[in-house]
């Protein structure tokens, strides 16, 4: 069968015919509990081997699948010669009420890339989405994956949206930005209810006006500070000015990461500030905080994504602590039909 496998290969490389009609290529559902080790195999090959990134176990799979947003339906794997090469996620929020689905998780193994799999894996993700009633999807690229752009605009996808990867070395932190000093931190306390309310209620009020933005379970937020596969080492604050809280931030290491990648980084996982205390030092007092925070735990450097068009202008703040761009996301956007 290896041979027949080959010699298959070769023929659609010659153009005499396509993957599919060789009967080489299917796409299946994805089953939860049975096809965790090929998704992460795909998804290894197909993400592992970005910078910003690095492999997830399929130990850190089955924990992810315990969060309140995760969803199996919609997950399709590409198969060639009876081996996983692709994967796409066509995702419905179940806390969404609009109906807006996207697609997520799309990509094939490198060997395999630009023999008609992407298409199929879209058009898969496509129709799956309309049948579940979505009206509007999103997808996405990165800056460097010119093909799978292509790709999008050929199916008539638009731009709506801009992302930055920020970084920033931390053997410098700036003092003389316009921090607000009457701001005092409370640190969050993992094990406590309370807390993690005041985090959730927080989240919701600093991001309702923010693009993409639909109420967030608690439920979510507790899952993402005590049971985080990636980020199992997090700090948490609290911003107060005269007793009340206005704002949070966030800094997580992934330990994984930093041996993958023989570094020593750390990110802000969120940040965000009450709209009424906005434009007061309150942002930059968090962002400091957060470095300096990162930086005691022995982290040399620092990252961050930001939506570029967000109603805050927060990536402007990031440029005046030192964040300089280090890679673009693209998100795309069309009707169903």
């Amino acid at each position: 069968m290896v041979w027949l496998g080959k010699f298959l290969n070769l023929c659609v490389l010659l153009g005499f015919g396509t993957l599919e009609e060789h009967g080489l290529l299917r796409i299946r559902r994805f089953v939860q509990g049975k096809d965790e080790a090929d998704w992460v195999r795909v998804w290894n090959g197909v993400f592992g081997e970005r910078w910003d990134w690095r492999p997830m176990t399929v130990e850190e799979m089955v924990v992810s699948e315990k969060s309140p947003d995760f969803e199996a339906e919609g997950r399709f794997i590409a198969e060639m010669n009876w081996q996983p090469v692709g994967i796409v996620h066509a995702y419905v929020d179940k806390f969404r009420e609009e109906k807006k689905g996207f697609v997520r998780s799309f990509g094939v193994v490198r060997e395999f890339r630009g023999k008609g799999i992407e298409e199929k894996l879209a058009e898969t993700a496509l129709e799956e989405l309309k049948k579940r009633g979505m009206k509007v999807v999103q997808c996405g690229a990165n800056d460097d994956q010119k093909d799978i752009i292509r790709l999008w605009e050929g199916l008539g996808f638009k731009l709506v949206r801009k992302f930055s990867l920020m970084t920033k070395d931390l053997s410098e932190i700036p003092l003389d930005v316009g921090g607000n000093r009457e701001v005092a931190f409370v640190s969050l306390r993992r094990d406590s209810d309370e807390d993690l309310r005041m985090l959730n209620w927080l989240d919701n009020e600093c991001f309702k006006e923010h693009f993409n933005w639909r109420p967030s379970p608690v439920e979510r937020t507790i899952f993402t500070v005590r049971e985080d596969p990636f980020f199992q080492v997090q700090k948490w604050f609290f911003a107060l000015l005269g007793g009340k809280h206005v704002g949070y931030v966030g800094v997580g290491v992934d330990e994984k990461y930093n041996v993958e990648r023989d570094a020593k980084c750390g990110w802000i996982l969120d940040i965000g500030v009450l709209k009424s205390h906005r434009r007061g030092g309150v942002g930059t007092r968090l962002m400091l905080h957060g470095m300096e925070t990162l930086k005691a735990m022995g982290m040399t450097a620092v990252m961050l994504g930001v939506d570029d068009w967000n109603v805050t202008g927060a990536i402007k703040l990031y440029e005046k602590v030192g964040f300089v761009v280090a890679k673009k996301d693209f998100t795309y956007e069309r009707g169903v039909v």
